[in-house]
């Protein structure tokens, strides 16, 4: 039985409690056994980073190039087989799953070039003989919280930055995918990355949260909004510096004009794939009067044709939900829309499959209100709600009304109506004739709202997160 245990100072080290790492497409599959850390090695690691600190953040930029540029390699060579270990333990296709270790690996690869570009300025003092550089320092030891869906690729936008801009790293990994994170721990840990520079601690947030934020400079987050917002308090309350990247309800408008094969794919892509486990899924979709009808009975459609079944197997668009507390929370997601009035054109059902796992049909809920709970949580499955609406004016008012603001699309043939929709969506994101889910690696990525606290992800903006801002005043 492989045990993914915790990188702590260049060592692997046994944590004090294990949990079975099991296969959602095979329950009866047990991939191996994450090591879950105690608190005590948890700040065992973050001592281990905070004496790494002072020579790694000085350290030569083409070194920092050469190392990331190391782990970009060994991530494209071995995509294939990674993706076999993250299409088993989190469900998505084969395909999804090696796409993404491929982007992890792009990720790694852009912030090899970033490390030699870290400008500086140089200006002219208002005092005479007085010379004034900007440049930017490492923040310090950050800690790095990153979630299920995204085992690789996630980790990567944010580990990546860290160690390029002379940081050092604490990475707690979600519970459900261990077996990614080891990997790409191991692969980290072989680089060339000096001991204590990069360390993994696997565990459960409500036992060692705390003792991650303790002693640290940052922490990013993607997660939950009530733990994104737990976190927040938390690191304001320690006067440290904090990114958070939570939930979203995205919309995805379709006004009449819309080219109706485009509007369905769309749609059916954003809300449905991936079993809708994505912050940028499509989970409203708001569709005027006129093409309404024609749009639900075309998604039906679509949904009655999809293939739902192991994640390993050829063939298969969509896999299992990631495991039972999440089918739970979709199924209960699923009652409270139809005793809110919603109608289930297609309801999802509890699929059976030569393996036993959680497999759950789409649903998609029409005749809903902006007001239902339905529509106004996120509900992280494979479930869509359909808002009817007047016209585009009702559609843009719809799809603002909403605690969230991470993505939000539209189709639409009109370019008034997709110049003033990419203007007037109050979203970090904005597509149009696309659907609301699928990101570049090389531009900056964020919500407003409840989607989202802090400074931009990705491409050259992660660099305002990872580094702070020194003023020197020189007399010459």
């Amino acid at each position: 039985m492989t045990q993914f245990r915790n990188l702590i100072g260049g060592e692997w080290v046994t944590g004090v409690t294990t949990v079975d790492n099991i296969n959602p497409s095979d329950t009866n599959e047990i991939i191996g056994q994450a090591s879950h850390a105690s608190a005590q090695q948890v700040a065992d690691a973050i001592a281990a980073a905070r004496h790494a600190f002072p020579k790694w953040s000085v350290s030569n930029t083409q070194l920092r190039s050469d190392i990331l540029s190391n782990i970009a390699n060994e991530l494209f060579a071995r995509k294939d087989e990674l993706g076999e270990l993250l299409a088993r333990e989190e469900g998505k296709t084969r395909a999804e799953a090696i796409g993404e270790v491929g982007r992890a690996a792009n990720i790694f690869r852009f912030f090899a070039s970033e490390v030699v570009r870290i400008r500086g300025e140089k200006m002219a003092s208002v005092r005479p003989g007085i010379d004034v550089e900007i440049s930017r320092d490492a923040v310090g030891v950050i800690t790095i919280i990153t979630p299920w869906n995204f085992p690789f690729a996630i980790p990567a936008w944010k580990i990546a930055p860290a160690l390029a801009f002379g940081n050092t790293v604490v990475f707690k990994p979600a519970e459900l995918t261990p077996g990614s994170a080891w990997a790409l721990a191991d692969i980290i840990s072989r680089a060339g990355t000096p001991p204590g520079v990069f360390n993994l601690v696997n565990g459960v947030g409500a036992e060692i949260g705390d003792a991650l934020l303790d002693g640290v400079d940052a922490v990013t987050f993607t997660g939950s909004v009530r733990t994104g917002r737990q976190i927040v308090d938390k690191a304001m309350g320690r006067m440290i510096r904090v990114q958070a990247e939570m939930g979203g309800k995205n919309p995805l408008v379709v006004v009449d004009d819309a080219d109706l094969d485009v509007a369905v794919g769309c749609a059916v892509d954003g809300a449905f794939f991936q079993a809708g486990q994505r912050c940028t899924a499509s989970s409203r979709l708001i569709v005027t009067e006129g093409i309404h009808d024609r749009f639900v009975n075309a998604v039906k459609e679509r949904l009655g044709k999809l293939v739902i079944d192991n994640a390993l197997k050829a063939g298969t668009q969509i896999g299992p939900v990631v495991d039972k507390r999440q089918l739970d929370q979709d199924m209960r997601y699923m009652d409270i829309g139809i005793k809110e009035g919603a109608q289930t054109p297609i309801k999802g059902e509890l699929l059976k499959r030569a393996t036993p796992g959680y497999y759950l049909s789409p649903t998609l809920f029409t005749e809903t209100t902006n007001q239902m709970q339905i529509n106004r949580e996120e509900i992280f499955g494979p479930v869509a709600s359909v808002i009817r609406v007047r016209d585009y004016e009702e559609a843009i008012s719809v799809a603002n009304d909403t605690p969230f603001g991470l993505s939000a699309g539209i189709c639409t043939t009109s370019q008034k109506y997709a110049r003033h929709f990419r203007m007037h969506a109050e979203a970090g994101l904005t597509m149009l004739n696309l659907a609301t889910a699928g990101l570049d690696y090389h531009v900056p990525f964020g919500g407003r709202k409840a989607s989202s606290y802090g400074v931009r992800e990705q491409g050259t903006y992660a660099i305002e997160f990872y580094t702070i801002v020194k003023t020197s005043y020189l007399s010459v």
